[in-house]
């Protein structure tokens, strides 16, 4: 997955791109401030300005012409080669994790810790050089969400991804036991499928959803390389808020069916507060080695421990400590190592 590198105003953020050598997709996560918004046929709400951030790209003045069906044609066979690679190293599992992928009520909490509370992004340090924890973000209003098709998505694929979409969406309302569903015109997470000859479409869409948005970013939407298959913007509800009140995922048409079920999973997923990854977290998708393609069962309880009631939007880390292996352990019965259940969430490690 591609990293996103913040300007001085911008914040979270992140893109995956998956292959043999890395994951298959990437979520770009961006805990901002809110975006102003006006009504349009999309149905997001005004709320504030956006604050967001992608890597940088070379802009060019003049405006990126339509890519051509050829072009399209060729990200289709790239994306099947890396599918055919990962397949044949035995990646890309959806078992959601066996006997071979145990993990603790240690382990879990460890791993929460380090997805919930961290951005790989961040440039944030603490005095002795390490990653400085961020804070807890997530959903308090209903997630609504609605797929999105450009032109070149034929109906039989559509039908296909609303199959998809509606049992993974109970499948996620169930685990956070938070609201989490497809929707219609009230959607407050628009998921844009959509191919490279899609590309003026899904322009003018962002643009609309989010009329202030910066260059760099429509820039960076523009000219999204290839190895990034999907990904996610989140707005915060309120100016410096610490709650999600939008969202917009990018998911390419272009994928085979394995690849789009897996963009599905962990761009929705990373779009409810779960923001980065961790190469210790196994079984999951939160983690860029590409073993699982859909949630896993660790996964499912990191979902539910964000969104316990015993936490709260904008908690940090040094306060969740005390309640984190608590939270695990009710997850995952099984003894913590002693006294290195809370130790261990001090997992400012360096990257």
């Amino acid at each position: 997955m591609t990293k996103v590198t913040p300007g001085r105003a911008d914040q979270g953020g992140r893109g995956r791109a998956r292959g043999p050598q890395g994951r298959l997709s990437r979520a770009l996560l961006l805990p901002l401030m809110p975006l102003l918004l006006s009504a349009c046929s999309l149905g997001l709400e005004p709320s504030g300005p956006p604050r967001e951030s992608l890597r940088p790209v070379q802009r060019s003045a003049a405006a990126v012409p339509a890519p051509s069906r050829a072009a399209s044609q060729a990200l289709e066979a790239y994306y099947e080669t890396q599918l055919s690679e990962a397949l044949a190293r035995d990646l890309m599992r959806r078992d959601g994790g066996g006997p071979d992928a145990g993990f603790t009520a240690e382990d879990l909490a460890r791993n929460f810790a380090r997805i919930a509370f961290f951005d790989e992004r961040s440039r944030a340090r603490l005095a002795d050089g390490t990653e400085a924890p961020g804070k807890l973000l997530r959903w308090e209003r209903p997630v609504r969400v609605k797929p999105v098709f450009g032109d070149s998505v034929g109906e039989a694929q559509r039908a296909s991804d609303r199959a998809t979409l509606r049992p993974l969406l109970r499948r996620l309302a169930r685990t956070t036991g938070h609201p989490v569903s497809f929707s219609g015109e009230s959607a407050n997470f628009h998921l844009l499928v959509m191919a490279e000859t899609d590309r003026p479409e899904m322009l003018s869409i962002v643009s609309r959803l989010v009329p202030n948005i910066s260059a760099v970013t429509l820039a960076t939407l523009r000219n999204l390389p290839r190895d990034v298959p999907c990904l996610v913007m989140g707005f915060a509800d309120e100016r410096g808020g610490v709650r999600y009140g939008s969202a917009i995922a990018l998911v390419r048409a272009e994928l085979p069916p394995r690849m789009r079920e897996a963009c599905f999973h962990e761009e929705i997923a990373q779009g409810l507060g779960l923001r980065n990854d961790s190469p210790e977290a196994r079984p999951s998708v939160f983690n860029d080695d590409e073993e699982f393609a859909l949630l896993t069962e660790q996964d499912e309880m990191m979902l539910s421990m964000l969104y316990d009631a015993r936490l709260r939007s904008g908690m940090s880390l040094e306060e969740a400590r005390p309640l984190i292996p608590v939270l695990a352990a009710e997850r995952r019965p099984g003894p913590l190592a002693s006294d290195t259940g809370a130790e261990e969430l001090r997992v400012s490690e360096s990257r």
